[in-house]
């Protein structure tokens, strides 16, 4: 999710019983020279030749001969075509510039078509892709994850909002929480005061939901598209991070979620940063897991994407696959994904898990996000991101690539912001586990 959208999990606030609201001058042309005063051209030039003393008279133009008397003709229009309104006038020479200007829109027209010829294509491919049925017992495999506002550990929540969770989380696939507990410092450092109450929600957690893990959501804003941000080239901030993720471990969290944004397909920072963490949590016997970028959906699209924007938004699908083996849990954040319509954004879904099942190792979970918001800005429309398209689109994917995958879910995004409607979806559409059920 965006870093703005991370601000809205810090400060929900204002959301606190569950309402929401990772662009010349023409210089002036120059006048034509005035020609001074008393040149050649005022004078004549020595080469002009000049009149004798006597000139001879100049030649009289011959008198018109006057109509006969049978004649319709009139002498005027005779002696001048032009004058006569029946004719037409010759015509006009065509302006120099209009063929150039239909030779460019021409160019224009073939290159518009050449960009928009693979965006047809590929979206007529997604549309293709939400058809079918998905298969048979794709349904939840209770390795679900929630992410979850900053309200549960700084003091709003209370025992009864536990209570309530637990409620509506019983017997459904959610075996993982992110709560989020930052954001970390520029310098990668963590006040405590961030997630003072994380043991008492922890342990509510434990006793109202046996067997379901706690883990603190810890993101912040990367300076790989700003000046300001966190710098993980930076060994000193990578430490910063390691000693923050020691200490939400130390406050009774069960393994540390991390979504850092903007983060560039290809980052060796972020690799190398992700095996110090996976060392320090195994160490501990908790659970690393991260939020993870889309995958392109055409090749080298995050390349293309950089190039003309500065924003990559995609990884390529090796990067991916890097991600996923030093992790335990990788949650694709499969969202704001600029489809417009529900048949093109479930279509999206489809192909991003599969791009994204054929990379994780069995060994990873791999979670596919639910759009669990509805704000309607750029890169997402409510009416065509739902819950539902998403539903499908995870099982579409799951049935072409790896039907029987045991360690695969959904993570719902986010708690504060969900609907009846969105949590009715999840439950008929993934997390209903009927023998009747397709």
């Amino acid at each position: 999710m965006s870093q703005r959208r991370m601000d809205g999990a810090r400060g929900d606030d204002a959301h606190a019983d569950g309402d929401r609201a990772g662009e010349n001058r023409t210089p002036a042309s120059q006048a034509p020279e005035s020609r001074p005063a008393g040149t050649d051209a005022d004078r004549g030039s020595a080469d002009t030749p000049r009149p004798t003393r006597n000139p001879a008279p100049p030649p009289q133009p011959k008198a018109a001969p006057a109509p006969g008397p049978d004649s319709d003709s009139d002498p005027a229009s005779d002696s001048d075509p032009a004058s006569d309104p029946d004719l037409d006038p010759a015509p006009k020479p065509a302006s120099p510039s209009r063929p150039r200007k239909r030779r460019i829109l021409r160019l224009l027209g073939a290159l518009l078509a050449l960009l928009l010829l693979p965006l047809l294509t590929a979206e007529t491919a997604l549309r293709i892709n939400y058809t079918g049925d998905p298969a048979p017992g794709t349904r939840t495999r209770h390795r679900d994850a929630l992410w979850l506002g900053h309200a549960w550990v700084d003091g709003r929540k209370t025992d009864r909002d536990v209570e309530a969770l637990a409620r509506r989380l019983r017997d459904t696939g959610i075996r993982d929480l992110y709560v989020h507990s930052g954001p970390l410092e520029h310098d990668g450092t963590l006040p405590a005061s961030a997630y003072r109450k994380a043991r008492w929600f922890t342990d509510a957690v434990h006793r109202e939901l046996p067997g379901v893990r706690v883990q603190a959501w810890l993101g912040d804003v990367l300076a790989t598209e700003t000046p300001d941000g966190l710098r993980l080239e930076r060994a000193a901030t990578r430490t910063a991070i390691l000693a923050s993720t020691r200490a939400v471990l130390d406050a009774g969290f069960q393994g540390a979620h991390f979504d850092l944004e903007p983060l560039h397909s290809g980052d060796r920072n972020y690799l190398a940063l992700l095996d110090d963490l996976r060392d320090l949590t195994h160490a501990r016997g908790a659970v690393l897991s991260v939020a993870a970028h889309q995958i392109d959906p055409l090749p080298a699209l995050h390349s293309l994407a950089g190039t003309a924007t500065g924003h990559p938004k995609w990884w390529s699908q090796a990067y991916f696959g890097q991600v996923a083996r030093r992790v335990d849990q990788i949650a694709v954040m499969s969202y704001d994904t600029m489809q417009p319509t529900q048949g093109l954004y479930g279509g999206y879904v489809a192909q991003q898990t599969s791009l994204a099942l054929e990379v994780t190792p069995d060994g990873t979970d791999l979670l596919m996000g639910l759009p669990f918001y509805h704000e309607n800005r750029f890169g997402h429309w409510a009416h065509a991101e739902t819950v539902p398209a998403a539903v499908r689109g995870v099982r579409l994917g799951l049935s072409r690539t790896d039907a029987g995958r045991a360690r695969f879910g959904v993570a719902l995004y986010v708690d504060f912001a969900a609907t009846e409607a969105d949590w009715r979806a999840y439950r008929d559409g993934w997390a209903a586990t009927s023998p009747t059920a397709s």
